[in-house]
């Protein structure tokens, strides 16, 4: 599964990029290729571009807060979480996504 994302947190600085590494670590434990946009007090760090998007099977929103550029995403199945959620259980996150894609890694 080829799989983008978007980390973003209330702060922006720790939540962000923790949830970045989780979904790095979650998704390549599982075989699936990941890009991670983080989004924070310092700007927009490894945007994704409009081939990585369309190239994308999924994009997960790890946020908790609004992104900024969401509209970029349609037309897309998008999935929306809590960066809490990523961030104390990776795999079993990645996991659950591919379920609801019926997708095995």
């Amino acid at each position: 599964m080829n799989i983008v994302a978007v980390a973003a947190c209330t702060a922006g600085i720790a939540h962000t990029y923790i949830a970045k590494e989780k979904l790095i670590k979650g998704a390549k434990a599982r075989g699936h290729e990941i890009k991670v946009e983080t989004q924070g007090t310092i700007g927009t760090e490894n945007e994704l571009s409009r081939e990585e998007i369309k190239d994308a099977d999924i994009v997960i929103v790890a946020a908790d807060i609004k992104i900024g550029g969401e509209e970029r995403f349609k037309g897309k199945r998008i999935i929306r979480v809590k960066t809490e959620t990523v961030i104390k259980a990776p795999i079993k996150f990645i996991e659950k996504v591919e379920q609801s894609l019926g997708v095995s890694s």
